[in-house]
């Protein structure tokens, strides 16, 4: 966990060095958003608007998305990436995080090819991962600036977030004090999707979490338990978000399982091969 202020930004700071237990691994939309810094070989990203796959380099920032996307991983990964809140990106980007939905963009786009480079040089040196990890929080810490209705969009995310989804969005447009245009208007600048699609994230996210593949699923009490209208519409959003259905999305979490027991990885993303 960083130190504020960046703790309300981000969830965590990460190090990722190795071989990837898949060259290509699908992470369904959840509601985090992803700045990487690449320090290997360049991966490739296939965004959910994308047909084919564009090669990143230097890194990437991804706002919180609404579809699935494709990470191909080379043989030898090396990174330093954090996660952040829907909103957490916000104070680092020249543009409104709307303008990002489902554009997977290089670092070099976002802050600049000199600036990149050098961040890049002095990780690379550093005397490994926990100089990594204090150099990546101190030039995040360096790069934050003031974000209008950033307050506003984290307490309305916050809310959003402890309710696994289960809100009434014209209920948080009145206790914010504002109309429900204007803090839709915010949240698409702030995180690039509406508070109503980024609360259908959480209860998605919430509710795939509580499936254990190991076991048996009882469908219809999961649907219902997250307050889907029924197992069908529950359906829809599997494949609105995962590309899968929902037994399909089982059969590949299995096979992570089966195959790589105990990975860091199993979980969310899923096996592309």
């Amino acid at each position: 966990m960083p130190r504020p202020p960046l703790n309300g930004l981000i969830d965590d700071l990460y190090y990722l060095e190795g071989a990837p237990p898949y060259a290509r691994l699908t992470l369904p939309p959840a509601p985090t958003a992803l700045l990487v810094v690449n320090l290997g070989a360049p991966f490739r990203i296939r965004g959910g608007t994308d047909a084919e796959p564009a090669e990143y380099a230097d890194g990437c920032v991804i706002s919180m998305p609404t579809r699935a996307f494709e990470f191909g991983y080379p043989p030898g990964t090396r990174s330093v990436g954090a996660h952040v809140k829907p909103w957490g990106l916000a104070p680092f980007l020249p543009v409104p995080a709307a303008e990002l939905c489902d554009r997977p963009v290089t670092l070099e786009q976002i802050w600049g090819r000199a600036a990149v480079a050098g961040l890049r040089d002095r990780l690379a040196t550093a005397d490994g991962p926990h100089e990594m990890l204090t150099l990546f929080e101190e030039e995040l810490r360096r790069r934050l600036r003031e974000t209008a209705g950033l307050g506003l969009v984290s307490r309305t995310g916050g809310v959003i977030a402890a309710a696994g989804g289960a809100v009434a969005i014209g209920d948080l447009s009145a206790a914010a004090g504002v109309s429900g245009t204007q803090l839709a208007k915010r949240f698409k600048e702030l995180v690039g999707v509406t508070p109503k699609r980024l609360a259908r994230a959480h209860r998605f996210t919430a509710t795939v979490f509580a499936i254990d593949p190991a076991g048996p699923i009882d469908w219809s009490g999961l649907a219902g338990g997250a307050g889907y209208f029924d197992q069908a519409h529950f359906g829809h959003e599997f494949r609105a978000f995962t590309g899968l259905t929902p037994t399909r999305y089982v059969e590949v979490r299995r096979r992570f399982l089966r195959e790589h027991p105990g990975h860091v990885l199993n979980g969310w993303p899923l096996p592309s091969d």
